[in-house]
């Protein structure tokens, strides 16, 4: 049976009588009658006792038609349920990150204008590593994630790149290294390294230029988050490579501890970061549409300068996303 049929046995039983039915139906008797008929066989029991001038449920259509109402009231309130998720009425965002994504993307600004926008919607984050990240997107426990970009393309996930740095050295003022210029991997040999955990992206970006340099490197101290390695730089404990952007940043802030930065040169380290989602069929990205919306807010590296007049559409724009394992 299908809900067509379960609306053709509902009128009938309101109607009592197969014309007013196809009346309201918008449909032909005869198909309306054919349509009871394939019901009553697939049921294999009469639901109407029919006469000339009306027809009467039987004991069997009085309590088929209590559960025919129920299941129609139920798919009436699945369509409508899905319409609100649609129209962004009713639903919720789930947004993941590594690290947060400052000074590249406002994040809290972002979804203070989200909400603003759509209120009903209820918005979750979360941080953690990016192959824990990169697991969360696959089994769909975050709809969105902020995540370093590097690797070779990975099957089924898709994204936006919004941010793309040089990598520069950091260290305290004073450090041998601080300020040095037209500095080169091999210059870094010996000195002692302050950076992220061995499954971290930045730390095997950082560690695939070096060995494809062939320089190798000391590290002595491994953390989570990027306050705890900028403090243990700006102490002298250790030097660090990170995006040109984010180093600026420290070094603007005051009251902290001081670090000097040094650009290198001839052997660039490019840093991207990218949000990224399960790749769908949709044309404008992510499946959610809350994570759409949110998506069209998000700006990208060439929205600074505008978007060019024969450029790609800013939010349509999608490119395959790095193996984050």
């Amino acid at each position: 049976m299908d809900l067509r049929q379960l609306e053709h046995f509902v009128a009938v039983a309101e109607d009592q009588h197969f014309t007013r039915a196809a009346q309201r139906l918008n449909i032909v008797q005869s198909g309306l009658s054919a349509s009871i008929r394939a019901l009553e066989a697939q049921l294999g029991t009469s639901l109407f006792r029919r006469s000339t001038r009306r027809v009467d449920l039987t004991t069997a259509g009085t309590v088929f038609l209590t559960h025919a109402k129920r299941v129609l009231a139920t798919a009436r309130e699945a369509r409508q349920a899905l319409a609100d998720v649609e129209g962004l009425v009713r639903g919720s965002l789930s947004i993941g990150l590594v690290q947060s994504p400052a000074p590249f993307i406002d994040l809290p600004d972002l979804l203070a204008r989200f909400h603003a926008a759509h209120p009903s919607i209820e918005i979750h984050l979360c941080q953690a590593g990016s192959e824990h990240m990169t697991a969360k997107l696959r089994d769909g426990r975050v709809d969105l994630a902020f995540v370093p970009f590097f690797g070779e393309p990975l099957e089924g996930m898709a994204a936006r790149i919004v941010a793309c740095e040089e990598m520069v050295l950091v260290a305290a003022e004073g450090h041998p290294l601080a300020r040095r210029r037209n500095l080169r991997i091999a210059d870094l040999a010996g000195a002692t390294f302050v950076d992220f955990q061995a499954d971290w992206s930045t730390r095997r970006l950082v560690d695939t230029a070096f060995a494809e340099a062939g320089v190798a490197r000391r590290i002595a101290f491994e953390v989570n988050d990027l306050a705890t390695l900028l403090d243990l730089v700006a102490r002298g404990l250790g030097i660090a490579l990170m995006p040109q952007a984010v180093a600026e940043a420290r070094a603007a802030e005051t009251g902290k501890l001081p670090i000097a930065i040094a650009e290198l040169s001839g052997e660039s380290i490019c840093w991207e970061l990218a949000l990224m989602h399960v790749a769908s069929e949709h044309k404008d990205g992510p499946s959610n549409a809350a994570a759409r919306a949110f998506l069209a807010l998000v700006p990208q590296p060439e929205d600074e300068d505008g978007p060019t007049e024969e450029g790609p559409d800013p939010v349509s724009e999608r490119v395959p996303v790095a193996d984050m394992a």
